[in-house]
């Protein structure tokens, strides 16, 4: 709303220094300090207000060191970042922009899910809170709303380099380095020189025509992803500030990918794909950077609040549908890697129990407890240490998931 405020100052009364709302940056570093500052400074007035109506985490006795001790700590703390990113989203972002649409269909859609399972767990004092099938319901419909928007969106396209040859100088001085704005269903691929994916190749076995029928392969692929990253998060929302704070780290480098993709000299420059109007999500990517770090200042142990799936879910979904929308889901293995570790040692620690019970009459266990942050629990590591030790993973990984733009 900001945005559009000072836009008209500026066109109608030339307005001195509204002209900086124009600049991407500028609103970006808004959004990030005023989210920071809203869940910082209005977190403590919504914690006391969860308290004042009892939403308490109810905890299991697993055993762990500390865990009882967690007994009645506020959760549904994930309103906190949810408001504290969509506030600046409103006030600073250009609202007709197609990735800022879908990202807050996104925050709103996997909030509500989120919302609907803590109220169960909480005021209907139901542990398992909303039935697991009613849950993947709700992540497919966000799958195949995001798929449908991002593929059928005539505002969604690609700019593909020009070869050599082709790229002409134009009147203004500046070389054409870019063809004109086309829809493609193309993603980047890590490590591979010529680092382009097709999705629609795989159905080129149907003959000609076959890329209108890309759709058949895009709208799974990004339920999948959907589905993974957000149960991911979810699972990683286990020990004080875990989740917020490796969050955090994939987020702000997803900002980077956004921001450089949606600018043409820097795309040029970093060979790297040009997403022509991809860059305003970097003012919606900052805003919910602000909220997780404000978060943490709640969260970290002792944490005074739990974000419950109410964040945990959204948190999932909103990085899942960044990467699809810069075109780096395939990135999201390495720059996800905490989340992914987190669900595969709970697939395993699932399915090798089953499997020696089936075949020994007794289950086994490959950890102590899963997810794998229980299992250094199990071994007496303080969750602090424990935490502080995944954030360094997850900066690592994310530094490493930079550099894949120039190994190739």
């Amino acid at each position: 709303m900001l945005y559009y405020l000072f836009q008209y100052l500026e066109t109608e009364f030339n307005l001195t220094g509204a002209s900086v709302f124009q600049f991407i940056t500028f609103r970006a570093a808004a959004a990030f300090i005023l989210s920071l500052l809203i869940s910082t400074i209005f977190g403590k007035r919504i914690i006391n207000f969860l308290r004042k109506q009892q939403v308490g985490e109810s905890i299991r006795d697993l055993g762990l060191e500390g865990q009882m001790q967690k007994k009645g700590t506020p959760t549904m703390g994930g309103v906190i970042i949810i408001l504290a990113t969509l506030i600046p989203v409103f006030l600073l972002t250009k609202l007709e922009n197609i990735y800022v649409i879908i990202l807050i269909i996104t925050t709103l859609w996997m909030g509500a899910i989120g919302f609907t399972d803590d109220y169960i767990k909480v005021f209907k004092k139901d542990k398992a809170g909303l039935k697991g099938i009613f849950k993947i319901i709700g992540q497919v419909g966000l799958g195949v709303i995001v798929g449908a928007m991002l593929y059928f969106n005539s505002s969604v396209t690609i700019k593909e380099q020009l070869p050599v040859d082709q790229q002409i100088v134009q009147e203004d001085g500046r070389r054409k380095v870019f063809g004109e704005a086309h829809k493609s269903t193309k993603t980047t691929v890590p490590f591979l020189k010529n680092n382009e994916l097709e999705y629609a190749k795989v159905l080129s076995f149907l003959g000609e025509g076959y890329k209108k029928y890309a759709w058949l392969i895009f709208i799974p692929v990004v339920i999948f992803i959907v589905t993974a990253i957000s149960n991911g998060a979810n699972l990683t929302d286990g020990i004080d500030g875990l989740a917020a704070g490796t969050s955090s780290i994939m987020v702000l480098t997803l900002a980077l990918f956004a921001w450089v993709s949606g600018n043409i000299v820097f795309a040029e420059y970093l060979d790297v794909m040009y997403i022509p109007n991809s860059g305003e999500m970097t003012v919606f990517i900052l805003a919910f950077a602000g909220a997780l770090i404000g978060f943490l200042w709640y969260n970290t142990y002792p944490a005074q609040v739990f974000m419950g799936d109410t964040g945990s879910l959204t948190i999932g979904g909103i990085i899942a549908v960044i990467a699809i929308a810069t075109r780096k889901e395939l990135l999201l293995p390495i720059l996800a890697g905490v989340f992914l570790v987190e669900n595969l040692s709970v697939v395993m620690q699932v399915s090798y129990f089953k499997y020696t019970k089936k075949r020994y009459g007794e289950g086994k266990r490959i950890f102590k407890m899963s997810p794998l942050h229980h299992h250094y629990q199990k071994l007496n590591y303080h969750e602090s240490k424990i935490v502080t030790r995944f954030w360094i993973v997850g900066i690592m990984l994310a530094v490493f998931t930079i550099v894949t733009l120039k190994l190739r």
